[in-house]
């Protein structure tokens, strides 16, 4: 069969990796894709926001399933509209993807549904929400509702944080219309996880865990990022915690959406925090995480594909069915000086070449291109260096030989990930 894979990051390049090496799979595209991602797909350079483009793509190239990557195709419709047309595609709705692309609707899903979260209130007016956090008096999270690439995010210290930070949001607009509606939430403490579940509209299937790191410094410090580094398993969660997290959160989330009329086919992706022993929901995403991606797939030894046209075809199979996962992951993402903020581009990478074929390590390109010397910056996670391993110790070690191979000026990353934390 032919696939197209719409999508241009690390995630998009983890799961062109994995899905290229099916034995369904006649000839991968993806689109636009990059430089990086070429190396395991053919990239056209359409626009995944447009639904016209997808699905005239589709039936120029004679594909027959479709894999959407990033959130902002799925928010534009592009699922819908290749489901209307019969293409089967991996992806939900728009009504569905709204657990992810607005935080307000997630948050009021959730009340509705009793899926444990933080407290919280929603606010139009910067007035009212600055109002508001002076009232509060204490810490807190604020949050643009709209997507922000993984960045909308604050967690604020001090009423003067959040002060700044709803500045930044409605008055700065830093995320433009995403800012119009802020979300205000208690601000719960603990370790996170993130958590996924295959569903088809009917069923579900657990599909894994991993932890990702947000803040850009080490120690957690810094600002939040769309996330500079994972790990799989993620530590924080046992089988106990499995089981509450699939019967409090996920299957709720699940039955909770097809009531609704919003039957959810896709991945399910939980954020969570563990709080005091139990856990919270602090986000949905609804498609793979990044760079959570890259370490999950990197110890998948099951196919895929079978699992991802499952889930687009109401097939999914038997919970005993489960997909394979071994050993532990580690990713480390190497980011452009600046980054989340400004950052310089069309920087020289050295050593992306030496790592090529290494055992359990594969370097999954995040914002690289190919320059007329070679390859060169061109975002601000730069590469997601990824290792495998017998265990997370080992894991880490193998991650951090990759990154002290490669070099480029303005390189930064966090030396802490994977690190036992203190109690």
């Amino acid at each position: 069969m032919r696939v197209l894979l719409l999508g241009s990051g690390g995630r998009e390049h983890a799961l062109a990796w994995t899905i290229a090496k099916s034995p369904l799979v006649e000839e991968l595209i993806c689109a636009p894709g990059s430089d990086g991602i070429a190396s395991e797909a053919r990239v056209l350079p359409v626009d995944p926001c447009s639904p016209a483009q997808v699905l005239e793509l589709v039936k120029r190239e004679g594909v027959s399933f479709v894999v959407v990557g990033p959130e902002d195709p799925l928010a534009a419709g592009v699922s819908d509209r290749l489901a209307e047309a019969g293409v089967p595609v991996f992806g939900p709705s728009a009504a569905a993807a709204q657990l992810e692309s607005s935080k307000r609707f997630a948050k009021e899903f959730m009340a509705r549904h009793g899926i444990p979260s933080a407290a919280h209130e929603s606010f139009d007016s910067a007035d009212d929400a600055e109002a508001y956090v002076r009232a509060l008096g204490r810490g807190c999270v604020v949050k643009a509702d709209g997507l922000s690439a993984g960045k909308g995010v604050t967690v604020c210290d001090s009423p003067e944080d959040a002060l700044a930070a709803v500045q930044e949001l409605m008055r700065e607009r830093r995320f433009g219309k995403s800012g119009d509606t802020i979300v205000i939430e208690e601000r719960l403490r603990g370790p996170e996880a993130s958590f996924y579940a295959l569903c088809d509209g009917e069923r579900f299937l657990v599909l894994g865990h991993a932890q990702d790191y947000k803040r850009a410094l080490d120690g957690d410090r810094g600002e939040n990022t769309g996330g500079v580094g994972a790990i799989s398993p993620a530590a924080a969660l046992d089988e106990s915690l499995e089981r509450e997290v699939v019967e409090r959160i996920v299957r709720p989330t699940f039955d909770g959406m097809r009531a609704e009329g919003r039957p959810f086919r896709g991945v399910l992706f939980v954020g969570l925090m563990i709080q005091d022993g139990r856990p919270y929901v602090i986000e949905y995403n609804v498609r793979f995480g990044d760079p959570e991606t890259e370490v999950l797939l990197m110890r998948l030894e099951s196919d895929l594909v079978p699992l991802l046209i499952g889930a687009a075809e109401g097939r999914l199979p038997e919970s005993g069915a489960a997909p394979r996962f071994a050993g532990s992951a580690v990713t480390v993402v190497m980011t452009s000086a600046g980054y989340p903020r400004e950052f310089a581009k069309g920087r020289a990478i050295h050593g992306l070449e030496s790592l090529e074929g290494e055992p359990d390590l594969k370097v999954f390109h995040a914002g690289t291109r190919r320059g007329p010397a070679g390859w060169e910056t061109a975002g601000g996670r730069v590469v997601a260096v990824t290792a495998r391993g017998a265990s997370l110790t080992a894991a880490r070690a193998r991650a951090y030989e990759g990154v002290r191979a490669i070099r480029f000026d303005g390189a930064c990353f966090r030396s802490d990930i994977a690190q036992p934390r203190r109690a």
